[in-house]
């Protein structure tokens, strides 16, 4: 019985660290993480977006939404009901991805990005980053403000 519950208190231990290692493994922004990065740190969590935990895709995408777009697209909840929709729900577990940039200065950073879904169908966005000006944590951070509805470009087959 008391090697029963030194087993169970064990796993038990183990699992609570695995899902605090789990949830720290989410990048948060800095300033040394350049614009065309946060594009890739959110494309390729959204690419495995269970991966870490559920939904732990949408939740580091929303880590590099810049303060204006969390305020357009509301809390969390919100974001994750956006990116399961219609309009966006081709971004999670996509196959491959590529960022293309299309003009960059010192204060914004737009590129356009084509992903080939799940479904083997190819679709454009244009994403824009534009680093964070005021003072806090995020001073100096590169950070999506926007990202367009998707173009579909037709199959890949």
């Amino acid at each position: 019985m008391l090697k029963t519950l030194q087993i169970t208190f064990k796993v038990l231990i183990f699992v609570l660290i695995s899902i605090s290692i789990s949830k720290a493994e989410l990048l948060k922004p800095n300033s040394q993480i350049k614009p065309a990065e946060v594009v890739k740190i959110q494309l390729s969590g959204l690419q495995k977006n269970d991966l870490s935990f559920k939904d732990s895709g949408i939740e580091q995408t929303w880590n590099f939404a810049h303060p204006n777009n969390k305020k357009v697209t509301g809390p969390l909840p919100n974001f994750k009901r956006m990116i399961k929709g219609d309009a966006y729900q081709m971004m999670l577990d996509h196959l491959s991805h590529t960022i293309t940039e299309l003009g960059s200065s010192d204060k914004w950073a737009q590129f356009e990005v084509v992903i080939l879904d799940k479904n083997k169908i190819y679709h454009k966005f244009n994403w824009q980053v534009e680093k964070y000006t005021l003072e806090g944590l995020l001073k100096d951070c590169w950070l999506t403000t926007m990202v367009s509805n998707p173009i579909p470009l037709g199959s890949s087959i």
